[in-house]
């Protein structure tokens, strides 16, 4: 018998790699080989777990009931205590039964679309957007609608722009404030303004609240559920405990909704990983049930990395950094840079300028491509201030040879 031209389902065939996972696991790959490489690819704090919440972990190892299976749906004791840390932290009332724990907020964003999309519904994406919404969305059988936004507005997407992308089929909105990948956090007014748009739309929110106790300056986070309570019926909030804990290898997330749409989405999950790991759950326990003083000493070395790494890259002739105003990321345009000859290259897409960069400066970044915006890139200020001083100056030296 012949075999199949194509062994792979297209379905999956269709998917990309994590863009940001890629640099990242090639920036090590060359530190392992003896390279210098400075990364700023990865998303994740470079500090250490809360040594509180590793005591947890590790007396939970020790622990005989936590060797065997749990609900698939999550710990009773952990969905409590997210109950209580989203009234404490957004002001959003929900109960245990509006929570699933899931493995990381990746599972809680492809939990919450396989359970909301039907095969050609449409979802507002704005962009520049996460590498990961895009791919999931299609592999629930949802097709995404890119909505452009840049420097200029603050990389925030207006109502105007939301509605001229909206068709019949628009079933959904993905919003996330503060953003990943460019740091951009919408005031209060506009989060009310785009969810009372939502609401008279009938249109499901999925809103990313991942980054919401990293914010800087005057910004401020808000939960959308709760500026508009009357959309909380058709809206599903993604977090976890990975970047407000320092805790991205743990995987623990969990998405909060309905409760038809949280039983449907547990449905899901018991055939797809059944529980997550039970350790990683008392974890996460230990965390979200204790305070914010980790998170608190983090922004503080984050605010200050931001601000020299934004003076930094704005030195560089040919590129414009906006100051984010939250999360742990830059998104700076190159747009003057491309086109110019660098060392005997003519980069033409920011793609090609980032392997120009780790080929000649070491320095690992991750282009605008990857986030549905060309011309631009994304760096991760979640790394020490010497690595920040060291990588921005070798790239400056390398783009300094633009001609």
């Amino acid at each position: 018998m012949t075999p199949p031209a194509n062994r792979v389902s297209r379905r999956i065939g269709a998917i990309s790699e994590s863009a940001t996972l890629a640099v990242d696991a090639k920036a090590k790959a060359l530190v392992a080989a003896g390279r210098p490489v400075i990364g700023f690819g990865a998303g994740e704090p470079d500090f250490p777990t809360p040594d509180y919440i590793v005591a947890a972990a590790a007396e939970a190892c020790r622990e005989p009931k936590w060797h065997r299976y749990s609900p698939a749906g999550g710990l009773p004791t952990l969905k409590e205590a997210i109950s209580a840390k989203t009234l404490r932290d957004s002001g959003l009332e929900v109960s245990p039964d509006q929570v699933l724990v899931t493995n990381g907020g990746k599972q809680a964003l492809y939990n919450a679309f396989a359970a909301l999309l039907n095969p050609g519904d449409e979802v507002l994406l704005p962009a520049p957007y996460w590498t990961t919404y895009p791919e999931s969305i299609q592999l629930a059988g949802g097709i995404p609608v890119e909505v452009h936004t840049d420097e200029t507005t603050g990389y925030r997407a207006s109502i105007e722009q939301l509605e001229a992308a909206r068709t019949d089929k628009t079933t959904m909105l993905v919003f996330v404030s503060p953003s990943n990948p460019t740091g951009a956090v919408y005031s209060p007014a506009e989060v009310e303004a785009i969810g009372q748009w939502a609401l008279e739309n009938g249109l499901w929110v999925v809103t990313d609240e991942i980054y919401e106790h990293l914010v800087y300056g005057d910004a401020v986070f808000s939960s959308m559920p709760v500026l508009v309570p009357d959309l909380a019926d058709q809206c599903v909030v993604v977090n976890g405990v990975a970047k407000t804990y320092a805790m991205t290898g743990w995987r623990v997330g969990w998405m909060i909704g309905p409760k038809d749409i949280v039983k449907a989405a547990t449905n899901l999950q018991s055939h797809a990983t059944s529980n997550v790991a039970n350790v990683s759950q008392i974890a996460a326990l230990a965390a979200v049930s204790g305070g914010l003083e980790a998170v608190d000493e983090m922004k503080v070395a984050f605010d200050r990395r931001r601000r020299l790494i934004v003076e930094k890259l704005n030195a560089i002739p040919g590129v414009e950094c906006p100051t984010p105003e939250g999360a742990f990321y830059v998104y700076p345009s190159v747009k003057g840079v491309l086109g110019k000859e660098i060392r005997g290259q003519r980069p033409a897409t920011s793609s090609e300028l980032a392997a120009l960069i780790l080929d000649g400066a070491e320095v690992a970044v991750v282009p605008g491509e990857a986030f549905g915006t060309p011309g631009y890139m994304r760096l991760s200020y979640a790394t020490s201030d010497e690595n920040i001083t060291e990588g921005v100056q070798r790239m400056a030296a390398l783009l300094g040879e633009a001609r």
